[in-house]
């Protein structure tokens, strides 16, 4: 008799979520949605001088980040040029702005009602952002001549259309977080990244003729930051906490304790405060590309501007642009997770479902012990991501290759929606008695 040929866990978990017809119809329509999202990538805004446009790219290292976001749908200057940035923006802020306007912080307690009214009006903010970010996006290719100047109905119309392709997305990944796979938002943006990475390995394909060591070297560290990564965003600290129930037997009462424990992310904060912190760093150079002066006349004051929050300006002036970068990504790190704690008040939660942390007193005492607890691992939590936001700066000085542009924030949107995505299939798999992915 022959023994039974055992397949690889991933691959038998695939083959399970594909003979469930549920879980099979969400995973064909989550891709069903990317390939839409790649194709209106690809159908640029009317007007748009293409060989100009390649040019303008080549020599930009910050529209050449940008780019890479938006999954070279920039660099087409499709209609779809400004990605679920607008979105992410208004989500941001909107999230900022519960704990100074009470309206908000009041909507955000209502259950799932609130949440839905907190969502819409995101949705309406990212509107007028849209529109913002369309006209500063055409403005600058109307200067670098990649769009001819128009009068005002031309300059609406493509405003119109970039907010039309930026709601569009937002529309995809929200179809997606509801009847596919994952976060649709996150997905969306993730597929954006993701299909620049072929291109990226051409690249390092045709530095390895020329500098073995240095193609070598940028592997190691592009491997070693993804366990990194994947370390840091897995990583949380137990809070052991237990619950008093009481209970009636015989005309008696009985008081019994059952334990659990909350887990503190360490990176509780996520990509977030990376994509604040770069889009603070790269904003003034963004402005200067509208006042300097072109490369074949002298520099003006906002040349040097540029050149100063450029990622790609040499040693010794470009290392300011990575050590802005570091320092913001660690601020914002802390100020983020702070509102994200204290949004959530588990103190106050805590003591009203009847839990209490062993050996701390429930209310103040239990408020300052969450707070040192919170600021020790928050502080790990940003040094990782300062250290993850200079990775691309470490990698271009240590291997001396200039032609691959290393993102940290990429890796770790990468990182956490393939965690997220196998969380879910996980999750789905074993609700159906089918064993997952992970062991």
């Amino acid at each position: 008799m022959k023994p039974r040929q055992t397949r690889p866990k991933l691959v038998q978990a695939i083959m399970d979520a594909f003979r469930m017809p549920d879980l099979r119809r969400r995973i064909l329509l989550t891709f069903a949605m990317l390939v839409a999202f790649r194709f209106i990538a690809h159908v640029p805004l009317p007007g748009v001088n293409v060989a100009t446009l390649k040019t303008m790219f080549s020599s930009n290292a910050l529209l050449g980040m940008l780019d890479m976001f938006s999954g070279g749908a920039l660099k087409n200057f499709s209609i779809v040029a400004m990605g679920v940035y607008p979105y992410i923006t208004s989500t941001i802020i909107i999230q900022l702005m519960q704990p100074v306007i009470p309206a908000l912080q009041r909507m955000s307690t209502e259950g799932e009602a609130g949440q839905d009214k907190v969502n819409r009006i995101s949705h309406l903010l990212m509107i007028p952002l849209a529109a913002l970010s369309g006209w500063g996006e055409i403005v600058l290719m109307q200067h670098n001549g990649v769009i001819a100047p128009t009068g005002a109905l031309g300059m609406v119309t493509m405003i119109m259309c970039l907010i039309a392709g930026t709601v569009f997305l937002v529309w995809l990944g929200e179809l997606i977080t509801e009847y596919g796979i994952g976060n649709g938002i996150s997905i969306i943006i993730f597929a954006g990244i993701v299909c620049g990475y072929p291109s990226m390995l051409g690249d390092l394909g045709l530095a390895w003729d020329t500098n073995k060591f240095g193609v070598t070297l940028f592997a190691i560290i592009l491997l070693a930051s993804l366990v990194f990564i994947i370390l840091f965003n897995e990583a949380h600290r137990r809070i052991p906490v237990q619950y008093a129930r009481t209970s009636f037997r015989g005309g008696r009462m009985y008081r019994q304790t059952g334990g659990t424990h909350i887990p503190l992310k360490v990176n509780a904060a996520g990509m977030i405060p990376i994509i604040f912190s770069m889009s603070l760093v790269i904003f003034p150079g963004m402005i200067a590309q509208f006042f300097m002066n072109p490369a074949t006349s002298s520099p003006n004051f906002w040349n040097a501007i540029y050149n100063v929050f450029n990622p790609n300006t040499s040693l010794p002036l470009g290392v300011v642009y990575w050590i802005l970068f570091f320092f913001l990504t660690i601020l914002a790190s802390f100020f983020y997770t702070m509102v994200i704690f204290q949004q959530q008040d588990l103190p106050g939660t805590l003591q009203k479902q009847g839990g209490f942390i062993p050996g701390i007193r429930p209310g103040k005492n239990t408020e300052s012990y969450l707070n040192n607890v919170i600021n020790r691992i928050t502080l790990a939590g940003s040094l990782f991501l300062g250290i993850v936001a200079v990775i691309p700066f470490i990698a271009k000085f240590t291997t001396n290759i200039q032609t691959v542009q290393l993102s940290s924030v990429g890796l770790i949107i990468v990182v956490g929606v393939v965690l997220d995505t196998m969380n879910q299939m996980e999750a789905q798999l074993t609700m159906r008695r089918y064993e997952g992915f992970i062991k």
